[in-house]
C-alpha cells in the first residue's frame, strides 16, 4: 500500500470519529450483452454486497443482456444515451448529446432508449439517464423528466440536487481508468488525493454530502489493476463510513 491509502485510512477515521455516514454508489457505462468481463463486475459486487447501477446502450442491448441482470440481485440497469454515438464536431469533446443537434432529433434517442430498455427489463428499469462522455445540452434537461426520467448522472460533483424540474442530479466522482494515456489504471497516489480532497470538502461542508459519492467504472475497459484497485477502495470504504446507495430505495434520501 501507498501513501495515498494512508491518507485515505486517516480522513475515513475522522468521518468515524465525528459520526458522519458517506452515501456511496457505484455506476459502471456501456453494458451491451453478457461477457466474461461484466460477470467479473458481478461477482465483485456480490462480494461486496454493492450493488452496481449498470448503465446500458439501448440501441445494443441483447435480450440475453436481460435475462441475465433481471436474475441479479446488484445489477441495476439505467440508461446510456441511445447507441453511444459521437455527433460532436472534430474540435470538440465527444458528445451524443450536445447542443450542436436538433433538441426534437435528442429527446426522440432519450425517449427511444427509455422505451427500448422498459421493453427489456420492465419494472426493474431505473428512470436514471447518463449521457455518454457525461455530457449532456442543458436545453434538453427541462424536456428530460416530461420523458418520464427521474434522474440524470454526469460526473462531478453537483452544482443543484434538482438540476431541472422532476430531474436529481446524481453524479459520479472518481474514474480509475487513465483514458488519454496507458488506459490502465491512473496514478494511484494522483486518484487517491483527489478522492481525499473530495472527502475533506464533504466533511467540512464545502461540498454537498447528501450526494452520493460515485465510483464511476466500465467493466469492458479493466485490467487486472483496475480491478485491484476498486475492490480495495470499496472494501475500505465499507470498512469506514460509506453506507451503499441504490437508486430504487424505497426510503432513499436523494
Amino acid at each position: 500500500m501507498t501513501q495515498g491509502w494512508d491518507a485515505l485510512d486517516t480522513e475515513l477515521a475522522l468521518w468515524t470519529e465525528q459520526g458522519l455516514h458517506l452515501p456511496f454508489w457505484w455506476r459502471d457505462d456501456d453494458a451491451v450483452a453478457p461477457s466474461p468481463a461484466l460477470t467479473r463486475l458481478e461477482d465483485l459486487a456480490a462480494r461486496m454486497e454493492m450493488p452496481v447501477h449498470l448503465a446500458i446502450i439501448p440501441r445494443d442491448a441483447t435480450p440475453e443482456l436481460a435475462a441475465k441482470v433481471t436474475q441479479s440481485a446488484h445489477l441495476l440497469p439505467v440508461v446510456h444515451g441511445w447507441a453511444h454515438k459521437n455527433h460532436a464536431p472534430a474540435a470538440q469533446k465527444k458528445c451524443e448529446f450536445g447542443s450542436t443537434r436538433p433538441i426534437d432529433l435528442t429527446l426522440e434517442e432519450a425517449e427511444a432508449g427509455l422505451t427500448r430498455l422498459k421493453e427489456l427489463f420492465g419494472p426493474r428499469l431505473i428512470p436514471m439517464f447518463v449521457p455518454p462522455w457525461n455530457r449532456v445540452s442543458s436545453a434538453l434537461l427541462p424536456w428530460l423528466a416530461g420523458l418520464d426520467y427521474a434522474m440524470l448522472s454526469t460526473y462531478g460533483p453537483r452544482k443543484r440536487e434538482h438540476i431541472a424540474p422532476g430531474l436529481t442530479q446524481i453524479n459520479t466522482h472518481l474514474d480509475p481508468i487513465d483514458w488519454h494515456g496507458s488506459r490502465s489504471l491512473r496514478d494511484e497516489e494522483e486518484l487517491l488525493a483527489g478522492l481525499v480532497e473530495i472527502l475533506r470538502a464533504r466533511r467540512t461542508g464545502s461540498q454537498d454530502n447528501d450526494e452520493p459519492l460515485g465510483l464511476l467504472t466500465h467493466h469492458l475497459e479493466h485490467d487486472d489493476a483496475i480491478w485491484r484497485f476498486c475492490e480495495t477502495l470499496i472494501a475500505r470504504l465499507l470498512a469506514g463510513p460509506a453506507q451503499p446507495w441504490r437508486s430504487n430505495d424505497k426510503d432513499m434520501r436523494i
